[in-house]
């Protein structure tokens, strides 16, 4: 009506400019839907093509982890520098804030303990409840020569379909077994099954020869697993070499809530895996936050 109230017979329809069609920026996701695309966007930051998980879902199989036994506490006061959050839908709905704004990898496999075998998993997640808790993406191991090997395989499968039926992203974890080799040849297996199987991005462990080889054999994203415990230095530097040789991004765990200094650590992190600031900068850069907030707090606590 405006138009007809104005007078204006024509806006500017721009005849002579060919209309755009971006490719997606991550790898091996061009094809996707819509909806998958904006939640890989939403974990990937779209400026680096690289994301931050935040690895907090070691309770399902082990309990209360060290760092982990009050996420309230603990974990919440960390989310703002994540880019997404990797944890079940137990801990999300019990104790992270709905208001955070974060990317969720939902945990979607489980089943035995780590006083059973681990391989004997099975899917632990309704595809209808990732849907009503906003998930980004499902998560389910995968136990590429364990015992259960064909049945976490077909864990994959079934959450694929259920995943590509819905429009979310499956994360394929690629779960290495107390007998098994972690090195490359095993790792290029175990992911390029999990890629070739549906997995949308895969999740597995660095390895010092031969990573790049699983990163270029692998035909969708792949994320690094943080692992245990090691000395901060250590973990900087692993993770920048794990997105120098084509990881786009990490999932930190303990290397992270079980620092001296989780904020300052995870800042450090953030720092390598966006702007692939060297892993010595980086290392400066934990300690001088870490002495900042360790005064700051003395300060707080004297007045």
């Amino acid at each position: 009506m405006a138009d007809l109230e104005t007078g204006r017979e024509t806006k500017e329809f721009y005849v002579d400019l060919p209309a755009k069609s971006e490719a997606f920026f991550l790898k091996g996701s061009n094809a996707l839907g819509w909806g998958m695309q904006d939640r890989l966007a939403r974990i990937f930051q779209p400026a680096s093509g690289r994301t931050l998980m935040l690895a907090i879902d070691h309770g399902y199989f082990q309990g209360p982890t060290s760092g982990l036994e009050r996420v309230d506490v603990n974990i919440v006061p960390l989310v703002p520098y994540a880019d997404a959050l990797m944890l079940t839908r137990g801990i999300l709905r019990s104790s992270i804030p709905a208001s955070c704004g974060k990317a969720v990898v939902l945990r979607a496999s489980g089943g035995p303990s780590i006083l059973k075998e681990l391989s004997n998993e099975q899917i632990a997640v309704d595809v209808e409840d990732a849907i009503r808790l906003n998930a980004s993406a499902m998560a389910v191991q995968v136990y590429i020569g364990g015992e259960f090997e064909t049945q976490s395989v077909h864990n994959l499968t079934r959450l694929v379909d259920a995943g590509n039926r819905y429009g979310i992203p499956v994360l394929g974890v690629t779960a290495v077994g107390r007998n098994l080799t972690r090195d490359a040849k095993y790792l290029r297996l175990a992911c390029r099954i999990a890629a070739e199987l549906g997995a949308h991005f895969v999740k597995t462990y660095f390895v010092p020869e031969g990573f790049e080889t699983v990163t270029a054999s692998c035909p969708v994203p792949v994320v690094m697993a943080g692992g245990k415990k090691i000395p901060e230095a250590d973990a900087l530097k692993l993770a920048h070499d794990a997105v120098s040789q084509g990881a786009l991004g990490v999932d930190m765990g303990r290397n992270i809530f079980q620092s001296e200094a989780p904020s300052a650590m995870i800042e450090a992190v953030r720092r390598v895996v966006h702007e692939m600031m060297k892993p010595e900068h980086a290392f400066d850069f934990y300690q001088t936050l870490k002495h900042e907030r360790r005064g700051a707090l003395v300060h707080s606590e004297a007045g």
